[in-house]
C-alpha cells in the first residue's frame, strides 16, 4: 500500500493529538472526581459543623441571659430570647436538609424534640419569675442540647477528616494513574518521533549523497529505497536520469573519438597534399634547372 509523506505527517499528528487528547480527559477525569468530592465535603459536612456550632452558640446566649436573670432577680429580656431562638430554628431547619451521616437524622430529631421542650419551658419562664427549680431544668436541658450540638458537630468533623483521607487517596490514585499513562504514552512518543526522523533523514541523506556523487560526475550511482512512498519514485526518476546521462556520456565520447580521429585525417591529407605539392614544385624547378644547364652547354 503506498502511504505518501504527506500522508505519514497527518498520521503523525494525529497520533500526536490522540495522546494530548487522552492524557486531557484522564486528566480531566481525575480532577472532576476530586472537585465532586471537594464539592460534598464542604456541602454535607463542613455546612453541618457550621450550623451545629451556630446553635451551640446560640444556646450559650440563651442559657447565659438565663443565669444573668436568675442572678438579677429579673425577668429575662425577652427580644433576646426570641431572636436567639428564631436564629436556632433557623440553623436547624438547614441541618435537617443537610442529613448526611448514619445515626445523623436521630440526633438531629433528638435535638429538635428537646429544643421544643426547652424553648417551651424558657417561655413560660417569660411569664412568671425564675425559680431554682426552674433554673436548674432550663440548665440541665440547655447542657443536653449542647452536648447533642458538639456531638452532631464531631460527627461531621470525623466525616471530614475521613472524606478528606478518601480524597487524598483518590488524588494519589489519580497521580499514578496520570503518571503511569504519561510515562507510557512519553516513551511510545520517543520512539515514535525517532523512527520517524530516522525514517526521513535516511532517506535525505541518500538523496543527498546521490546528488553529490551526480555532481562529481559518477555517474554509475543509484539509489535503492525501499517502499513505495515519494522516495521510492524519486529514486525512479534519479536512476533514469543518471543512467541516460552515462549512455549520453559514452555516445558523446565515442562521437568526440571518431571526430578527433577524421579531424587528425584530414590533416594528415592535407599535409600529404602539400608535402606532394612542394616535392612536384621542386621537381619542375630541378627540371628548369637541367634545361639551363643543357642550353648553356
Amino acid at each position: 500500500m503506498k502511504i505518501s509523506i504527506r500522508t505519514r505527517f497527518f498520521l503523525g499528528m494525529v497520533f500526536f493529538f490522540v495522546i494530548i487528547g487522552g492524557l486531557s480527559i484522564l486528566s480531566a477525569y481525575h480532577l472532576n472526581r476530586l472537585s465532586v468530592k471537594t464539592d460534598a465535603l464542604l456541602k454535607e459536612n463542613h455546612f453541618s459543623v457550621i450550623f451545629a456550632r451556630d446553635m451551640g452558640e446560640e444556646l450559650t446566649i440563651m442559657d447565659q441571659e438565663i443565669n444573668r436573670s436568675f442572678l438579677n432577680e429579673v425577668h429575662p429580656d425577652s427580644t433576646l430570647i426570641v431572636l436567639t431562638s428564631n436564629s436556632f430554628g433557623k440553623s436547624l431547619e438547614l441541618e435537617k436538609k443537610n442529613l448526611t451521616e448514619a445515626g445523623e437524622d436521630k440526633l438531629v430529631s433528638g435535638i429538635e424534640s428537646g429544643f421544643n421542650e426547652y424553648l417551651t419551658e424558657l417561655m413560660t419562664s417569660l411569664r412568671t419569675p425564675l425559680s431554682k427549680e426552674r433554673a436548674t431544668a432550663l440548665q440541665t436541658k440547655f447542657r443536653m442540647l449542647y452536648q447533642q450540638t458538639m456531638l452532631l458537630s464531631q460527627i461531621n468533623e470525623q466525616a471530614i477528616l475521613r472524606k478528606a483521607d478518601d480524597i487524598k487517596k483518590s488524588a494519589e490514585k489519580g497521580l499514578t494513574h496520570v503518571t503511569i499513562l504519561g510515562t507510557v504514552l512519553f516513551i511510545i512518543t520517543l520512539s515514535f518521533t525517532f523512527n520517524f526522523a530516522t525514517y526521513f533523514n535516511e532517506r535525505f541523506s541518500k538523496l543527498y549523497s546521490g546528488i553529490k556523487e551526480i555532481g562529481s560526475g559518477n555517474y554509475d550511482q543509484r539509489l535503492n529505497f525501499e517502499g513505495e512512498d515519494e522516495f521510492y519514485d524519486i529514486s525512479l526518476v534519479f536512476n533514469d536520469m543518471a543512467k541516460n546521462i552515462n549512455e549520453n556520456k559514452h555516445h558523446l565520447l565515442v562521437n568526440l573519438k571518431a571526430e578527433l580521429e577524421r579531424e587528425i585525417s584530414l590533416s594528415q591529407v592535407q599535409e600529404l597534399k602539400r608535402i606532394f605539392e612542394q616535392m612536384h614544385g621542386y621537381e619542375k624547378r630541378a627540371m628548369e634547372l637541367m634545361a639551363n644547364l643543357e642550353t648553356k652547354l
